[in-house]
């Protein structure tokens, strides 16, 4: 899953990517409005995570312009407004969730995985395919009852695939919830990665393989 976060201070926002990239998200985050506001137009982002008080803005204007674009993507308020009046201002103004200042990094991940499993959010909690069983929240893959080790790039491509199993998932697709701006991407990441997954499934005997469809993505099916 891919997110949006929006914090002018620096240190919170290295923190809170750094500690959501950990639970197997890609954040990109920017420090204000104008910036923001480009990268939502460019960008499907599964949530937005919204700070109030931006150098160029209220994080209330931010939300009004998703809305008035049409971009229907979930928005969590993290902020240090505590008043009731604000919180109640913040939620009809388009906002799906309010957390306070201070935090606790576990309860704002799960908070933004609740907004994702909700209609059309996109998450499922637990994924199975064939002898393939993932927890998305505690990110542990198994085949057959056991735990196999895989890295957290490879994890994100197995989940978009199994999220989609039995239809082609295009390689753009996974290329951009794997990397967020400012990423170093190689021309061939997206496919060693496919290729180092492939080679962990075939050894761990998993039931499901993954099919190239040159020029159009891949895709995950049952073996026959």
């Amino acid at each position: 899953m891919r997110i949006l976060f929006i914090e002018d201070n620096l240190r919170l926002a290295t923190l809170v990517r750094k500690g959501m990239e950990t639970e197997g998200f890609t954040v990109d985050a920017f420090g204000t409005m104008a910036d923001a506001e480009v990268a939502i137009d460019t960008t499907n982002y599964d949530a937005v995570i919204l700070d109030l008080g931006l150098p160029d803005g209220d994080g209330l204007d931010f939300i009004k312009y998703m809305r008035d674009n049409k971009k229907t993507s979930p928005v969590l308020i993290l902020t240090a407004r505590d008043g009731i009046e604000d919180r109640v201002k913040g939620l009809n103004s388009g906002a799906d969730d309010y957390l306070l200042k201070p935090f606790a990094m576990e309860e704002l991940t799960a908070r933004v995985r609740a907004l994702l499993r909700r209609p059309d959010g996109g998450i499922t909690v637990k994924l199975t395919s064939g002898n393939i069983s993932f927890d998305t929240t505690s990110r542990e893959v198994m085949i057959d009852g056991e735990v196999i080790k895989i890295s957290p790039r490879e994890m994100s491509v197995l989940e978009q695939l199994m999220r989609r199993a039995g239809r082609v998932v295009a390689k753009d697709t996974i290329e951009s919830k794997l990397y967020g701006f400012g990423d170093e991407v190689s021309i061939n990441s997206v496919e060693a990665n496919i290729s180092r997954l492939r080679k962990r499934l075939v050894q761990s005997n998993a039931s499901v393989s993954i099919h190239t469809l040159r020029g159009i993505g891949y895709l995950l099916s049952e073996q026959e």
